[in-house]
């Protein structure tokens, strides 16, 4: 919704100030000019990006239209199965995880939890770190350096996307003066014709300028600026499953562990401690 209302924030803000300036946007109408910058922007982008950034970029845009991945909701969901995964190790030990850890398709404790259960990373994640822990790592300081290296390799894979389309924003204002010494080439091949042709030929050389700066500080770089705070949002749920992990291979009690792991959430995320404590008193015995 927001990013809607910022595209036409921009676009009224512009044309309509172009217009109410008593400007004429038939004459901004140059699709030349607009093949040029866009389409070498385009060529560019393919140049600079593996396969696997270039066709997922197009879901990635998606994913800031719809906003993070995760909600309020969902963080309340992941700390109150941690609470529940970390009581049954407490009063059960972590062979009694095994089954959970190794086949969390069929999990009946990972089923509780809709979301969670739903999401093939987050469950990959979890699932590794108490296989190692019920394996005998049992160094928290190894277990950060090795968790906090999967979560930047996981943040890496996305943060390639908005890099590329932040590179392309940074070339477009570039390519826009491309386009425009195209048209001022072509208008000294016709400076033999009259005032009101070259007039129009030079306004169009102008256009190309004013739409890769248009393209790319109004639409590109925010929109690169957006999914790095989708991805630093969305990263949070496995910064909060690291704490909890470390937390309850320290010692501390499951509530103290989900404790830790909620205080690392972003205030707009974060459950307080009364909902946190209601949802882990409403779980089925462990």
């Amino acid at each position: 919704m927001f990013v809607m209302i910022g595209f036409g924030i921009v676009i009224f803000s512009v044309f309509g100030g172009y217009i109410l300036g008593g400007g004429h946007l038939g004459v901004l109408w140059m699709p030349f000019e607009f093949m040029i910058i866009l389409g070498s922007g385009a060529g560019a982008f393919f140049i600079g990006n593996p396969k696997s950034v270039v066709t997922h970029t197009g879901k990635e845009l998606g994913h800031l239209f719809k906003g993070p991945k995760y909600k309020k909701e969902d963080f309340l969901e992941v700390l109150t199965m941690m609470y529940q995964v970390f009581k049954i190790a407490k009063t059960k030990g972590l062979l009694a995880l095994e089954q959970h850890i190794e086949k969390p398709e069929d999990s009946p404790l990972f089923q509780q939890f809709p979301k969670f259960y739903g999401d093939h990373h987050a469950i990959a994640f979890l699932c590794t770190y108490l296989r190692l822990m019920s394996l005998g790592a049992d160094n928290p300081h190894e277990l950060v350096d090795l968790m906090d290296e999967d979560i930047e390799t996981m943040h890496h894979e996305h943060q390639r996307i908005a890099d590329a389309i932040q590179a392309v924003a940074d070339a477009v204002p570039a390519l826009g003066i491309v386009a425009a010494v195209l048209g001022v080439i072509h208008t000294m091949g016709s400076i033999t014709e009259p005032p009101e042709v070259l007039g129009k030929l030079i306004g169009g050389a102008l256009v190309g300028t004013f739409t890769g700066i248009l393209v790319a500080y109004g639409f590109l770089a925010p929109i690169a600026s957006g999914l790095k705070n989708v991805y630093h949002a969305e990263g949070k749920y496995y910064q909060a499953m690291k704490t909890g992990l470390i937390a309850h291979l320290s010692g501390y009690a499951p509530a103290i562990s989900v404790e830790y792991a909620r205080n690392v959430l972003e205030p707009e995320y974060r459950p307080t401690f009364a909902q946190v404590e209601e949802a882990t008193s409403a779980l089925p015995p462990a």
